[in-house]
């Protein structure tokens, strides 16, 4: 358990769900009692491993990276898809095969009778964010024994991601009904966090190393809403107000899952001033109007061409991310082709794409004129063979072009891969550094110049190093 697999499905280099392979580094001490961890789906359920196993080691508990060193082990459930259910249950037949104490919790935890009909021997199935019923479930299947000269002291945050960057959710839950999404039946409606308590963590994990943070949310965009953006502690609950505060630390900003709101303008000027990284992650999911009206998108795709046009004239290096639905009900060759059109305009620069999925509990499993599957897979290859050009294209204007890249790891062939600011981790594209790479080690953020392109990936070579 090192590296905790991905699931599969759609092409894991495309899939907007899937968080990175958490990493574990703890070593138990001798008779410690241990724990291991499988964590899917996206990086808010990554979030909240960290969040269960810093809970767990802040009283005594080892971590374990691998099965047979556990003497237990969590499994935290994705339930975007079907098919992420599927995996879901595969993966907690695999821990109990391998390990045989078993606890389930995540967004699959929200459907217990699902789980114990397939694995009726897991020990607890708690539902999302529940900490606390975790919790009680560990202390029921593994007493804590701690030293207390070496455990019950203040813990530092587990990162299941690399040293140099962390996730950081502002939120949780949603008020959206998209018809295709169970998430707010599983997460439940938007709840903030308090904004002084956000930039107290972002400022932990800078002083701590962390040179990127990547806020995450179920809709980044809302963050606040529920709250009527507080004011607490000189911080405001509001979007624009919380990426100004924490593009003071210094640390790289990436901003994830922002829907196309009118307000989302005012984050545009921070990206032009260097506050936060010029690069947004919007879930456009499809273009045409009656598609977007049978998905219940909360979008319009006429006033979002409008809006690209004008983030880009505030900030011309801006980047934009998105990811769509090919197939959906009712997904007409007029309307897959409209999209494809709405594309070309649109000219994003990193894409992602779903084959639609039927999600047990969704709204759109009942929606008539359903797509056959071998016309969902003709749309997804001919939309990613679009996305890709366009993509290619877009690459190949940087060759010559000097830029900063974070260094996410150097292998043993002293090759470096790396990130520019357009490259959020493990869903985009990266740098490499094929030589010269003897003076400079993970985390730093180097500078480059690229020579070469290719479809999604850039190659570039070193000009000067920054140490962290």
């Amino acid at each position: 358990m090192h590296y905790i697999p991905r699931m599969s499905q759609n092409p894991a280099d495309l899939r907007p769900d899937l968080a990175p392979r958490a990493l574990l580094r703890d070593t138990p001490r001798a008779g410690q009692p241990t724990i291991g961890m499988v964590s899917l789906g996206c990086p808010k359920a990554l979030v909240d491993s960290e969040r269960i196993l810093t809970r767990l080691r802040a009283e005594g508990y080892g971590i374990s990276a691998d099965y047979a060193g556990a003497d237990a082990v969590i499994v935290n459930t994705c339930g975007f898809l079907d098919s992420a259910k599927a995996e879901s249950l595969e993966a907690i037949g695999e821990a109990l095969s391998e390990n045989g104490r078993v606890i389930v919790t995540g967004c699959l935890g929200a459907e217990p009778e699902y789980i114990t009909g397939a694995h009726p021997k897991v020990l607890a199935v708690t539902g999302p964010h529940q900490y606390e019923a975790v919790l009680d479930a560990v202390h029921a299947a593994v007493p804590p024994s701690p030293d207390p000269f070496i455990d019950l002291m203040p813990a530092t945050s587990v990162s299941l991601t690399p040293r140099h960057y962390s996730y950081l959710k502002i939120s949780e839950g949603c008020n959206h009904k998209c018809k295709f999404c169970i998430i707010p039946d599983m997460r439940g409606k938007l709840v903030s966090r308090p904004a002084h308590a956000i930039v107290r963590e972002a400022e932990k994990l800078v002083e701590a190393g962390v040179r990127e943070l990547l806020v995450i949310s179920q809709d980044t965009s809302a963050y606040g809403l529920d709250i009527q953006h507080k004011t607490d502690r000189g911080h405001r609950a509001h979007i624009t107000d919380l990426a100004r505060d924490l593009g003071s630390l210094g640390a790289w900003v990436r901003l994830h899952y922002i829907y196309p709101y009118p307000h989302v303008r005012e984050l545009i000027p921070l990206m032009a001033e260097g506050l936060v990284l010029p690069y947004l992650d919007i879930p456009f999911q499809h273009a045409h109007p009656d598609t977007l009206r049978r998905m219940a998108r909360p979008a319009a795709a006429e006033r979002t061409l409008d809006r690209i046009a004008e983030w880009r004239g505030i900030c011309p290096e801006i980047t934009l991310r998105s990811t769509f639905i090919v197939g959906y009900p009712g997904e007409t060759e007029a309307e897959f082709q409209n999209l494809l059109d709405w594309l070309d305009e649109a000219q994003l620069d990193r894409v992602g794409c779903f084959q639609y999925e039927n999600v047990a509990g969704a709204r759109s499993n009942a929606l008539p004129d359903h797509v056959p599957d071998e016309v969902k897979a003709d749309r997804w290859d001919r939309f990613m063979a679009k996305a890709q050009a366009i993509s290619e294209a877009k690459l190949a204007a940087k060759v010559g072009q000097r830029m900063d890249v974070i260094v996410d790891d150097i292998d043993a062939e002293g090759i470096a891969t790396c990130r520019t600011k357009a490259d959020a981790p493990e869903i985009d594209g990266n740098l490499f550094i094929d030589e010269g790479t003897g003076g400079i080690s993970v985390g730093d953020i180097v500078r480059v110049e690229v020579d070469e392109a290719g479809e999604y990936d850039l190659w570039g070579r070193l000009v000067s190093a920054s140490r962290p």
